[in-house]
């Protein structure tokens, strides 16, 4: 997949640029601020994107900014955030969106090659991926409210592994139960959230949505 590389750390943009070539891929452009990423999309637009939340000049929320034009200006585009902490209204602010192709991982988690590896091509693929951590602590956030109090340990098991955008099949895997268990509890979901039937966004992404914003 053809790759655009977003952080102002020198020495991170280079190991992931070393990272990705290695693996087969083509980095198209390495940059280190909005700015320049903006414009570095526009002349040739990859498959997918990898913004650091903070960049120049203010270090406060540029990248975040820049992720949100991008999936404004260039749907197509897979967006993969990086952020040093877990803050919740960014990875909202990303689904509120079209939620495909969109992905959030606190920048420790690159250091897991495969499970960074695996996120980025599910983004690239027009999928979701969202770092474990940052699900458990909006989960945390959101235990005291309706309707997600309803759910049954198991279906918030099952809805912390659709958060990050997994399959029924992995989800099935992950937790050792069948496939049938899975879609059973995902139905409960969606029946306990009182999400609407097919049409419109689907009821996996609502379920998300209601799952992070919360």
């Amino acid at each position: 997949m053809r790759v655009i590389l977003a952080d102002d750390s020198t020495l991170l943009r280079e190991g992931l640029v070393r990272l990705l070539t290695e693996e087969g891929h083509e980095v198209t452009a390495a940059v280190g601020d909005a700015a320049a990423l903006l414009a570095a999309v526009d002349r040739d637009p990859p498959d997918v994107t990898v913004i650091d939340v903070r960049m120049p000049p203010t270090h406060s929320d540029e990248g975040l900014r820049a992720a949100l034009d991008i999936r404004r200006r260039w749907p197509a585009v897979g967006v993969l955030v990086l952020s040093q902490y877990v803050e919740g209204r960014y990875a909202t602010e990303l689904l509120t969106g079209e939620p495909a192709g969109v992905g959030y991982l606190l920048k420790d988690r690159v250091v897991e090659i495969d499970e960074f590896l695996d996120a980025l091509e599910r983004v690239a693929a027009g999928r979701t991926a969202f770092d474990p951590e940052v699900v458990r602590r909006l989960l945390a956030r959101s235990s005291h409210t309706d309707p997600l109090a309803r759910l049954t340990p198991r279906e918030r098991e099952v809805l912390h592994e659709m958060a990050q955008g997994h399959t029924n099949a992995t989800i099935a895997e992950h937790l050792w139960v069948s496939r049938s268990a899975v879609e059973k509890h995902v139905n409960a979901i969606f029946d306990k959230l009182q999400l609407p039937g097919p049409g419109g966004y689907s009821r996996r992404v609502l379920a998300v949505l209601r799952y992070l914003g919360s």
